[in-house]
């Protein structure tokens, strides 16, 4: 079935398309939602079996861009891929617009202050994951907070901030496009990854992870460039490289023998 959406850095048409993808074994975390006047796809991955990773460039150093081609880098770590999607805003050369830590290395730094497009719009936040533990934060607070992470992508606008809509959203705006953000649990055990199957206003997706979902913070990924593979759903858009891409994995048993090798 194809389903038609905008995809452009100023405007360009495609069709994301779910290919088939037999043979990875990998249940799904996702399920579509109906909310409001719209549907939503909703991704709850649980980090005590999920491992959530940022990846932008190659170890070659050319930018990844597309997550069939992430899949393949991380099946040849011998990982297979649950989950792929945007990892935050980016500029024209892929570059991340904010922060971006990636293996506990930062590799752009935190922007205080406005930014390029949506990340102008105030307060723009973090999603990062330390010691296990995911957060949501604006990006005061997380300055402020030190954290070491070992991932951390900075976007905007912040969605919910502490239980409430961001001040700038209205009901009844009519800029609708699709979108795609990132909610964690209050205890920061389980990330939502959620994208708009249609176009919605800020409000409205904000809605949906407040009063729908039940969480107090979320953040916006990105926009009409908003794509989300999902191998166990046979789901695989197409489109024009990304810059920052959010992946999930399952975590990897340790067997007996690795366990006896490090004792």
């Amino acid at each position: 079935m194809l389903r038609i959406f905008i995809h452009a850095l100023c405007a360009l048409a495609l069709a994301p398309i779910a290919v088939a993808d037999a043979g990875s074994g990998l249940g799904s975390p996702c399920e579509t939602r109906s909310f409001g006047d719209a549907v939503y796809t909703a991704c709850a991955l649980d980090l005590a079996s999920h491992e959530l990773s940022l990846h932008w460039k190659s170890e070659a150093g050319d930018v990844i861009g597309q997550p069939t081609r992430l899949k393949n880098i991380l099946r040849d770590q011998s990982e297979d891929m649950v989950l792929a999607t945007n990892g935050g805003m980016y500029h024209p050369d892929r570059t991340p617009v904010g922060l971006f830590i990636e293996d506990g290395e930062e590799k752009r730094p935190l922007v205080r202050g406005e930014g390029p497009g949506n990340f102008q719009l105030l307060p723009n936040g973090v999603f990062s994951i330390e010691g296990g533990i995911a957060r949501v934060e604006e990006t005061e607070a997380y300055f402020e907070a030190e954290r070491t992470p070992d991932l951390a992508t900075q976007s905007g606008p912040m969605l919910v901030i502490n239980g409430e809509l961001h001040p700038a959203f209205r009901q009844a705006s009519d800029s609708v496009h699709r979108r795609s953000g990132v909610g964690v649990s209050e205890g920061g055990d389980v990330v939502w990854i959620v994208i708009s199957e249609g176009p919605v206003n800020f409000h409205s997706f904000a809605s949906f992870f407040r009063d729908e979902l039940g969480l107090d913070n979320a953040l916006f990924l990105d926009g009409k460039v908003s794509r989300l593979d999902v191998p166990a759903d046979d789901r695989r858009e197409f489109g024009l490289a990304m810059g920052p891409i959010l992946a999930a994995t399952l975590h990897t048993p340790v067997g007996e023998d690795e366990v006896a090798a490090t004792d």
